[in-house]
């Protein structure tokens, strides 16, 4: 299947979930999230969901890696659409966030994380397949902001359903996960 054709369905079979379904869905990605063997790590990229798209609640899993991770640096993207890049900005409670022009919400301020200290970046997607390739929204920022982390940086998925059997389409520049955690199962592709 291609990537528009993904895109296309599990847009569709995310907007079919109720607000009670998700829920229980994001309670089960927390729970094969913390079944997960996962090193201490310093600093973290995650991200804002976005409720409109019915994304799986990020808060909630960053939240845990704060509670395991004493002393976590915690940064989100904020997204330069002139340069066509991504940058880690660092947060705190006291971080003001704003929603950008492509329904994200972003740090307004903060100091940028260079991505070469990252070691867990948690990534949305739309859909991902058997071999660790994932469909996001289709313009590139996650995939060419990754290919800077370091080896051993964990590129981390969260998906509500299983995986498709292949990408038919994936391109040279695509970057796998590592790992994808679903309601019911921990993916590993490393």
């Amino acid at each position: 299947m291609n990537k528009q054709a993904v895109r296309k369905i599990y847009k569709e079979k995310r907007k079919e979930l109720t607000t009670a379904e998700r829920i229980k869905l994001d309670d089960l990605l927390l729970i094969q999230f913390q079944k997960a063997k996962l090193p201490f790590i310093e600093n973290l990229l995650s991200y804002w969901p976005i409720e409109e798209n019915n994304e799986p609640n990020t808060h909630i899993l960053t939240d845990y890696l704060e509670f395991k991770n004493p002393g976590l640096m915690v940064a989100y993207p904020r997204v330069d659409n002139m340069l066509n890049e991504m940058i880690a900005v660092l947060v705190n409670t006291e971080t003001d966030f704003i929603k950008n022009e492509l329904n994200i919400y972003e740090p307004m301020e903060g100091d940028v994380l260079p991505v070469e200290e990252l070691d867990m970046i948690l990534i949305p997607l739309l859909a991902f397949d058997k071999y660790g390739f994932r469909v996001g929204y289709g313009k590139g920022f996650y995939d060419k902001f990754i290919k800077d982390c370091k080896k051993e940086c964990l590129k981390i998925g969260f998906s509500y359903f299983d995986p498709i059997d292949a990408i038919a389409d994936k391109e040279h520049f695509d970057v796998p996960l590592d790992l994808c955690i679903t309601p019911h199962t921990i993916y590993v592709f490393k």
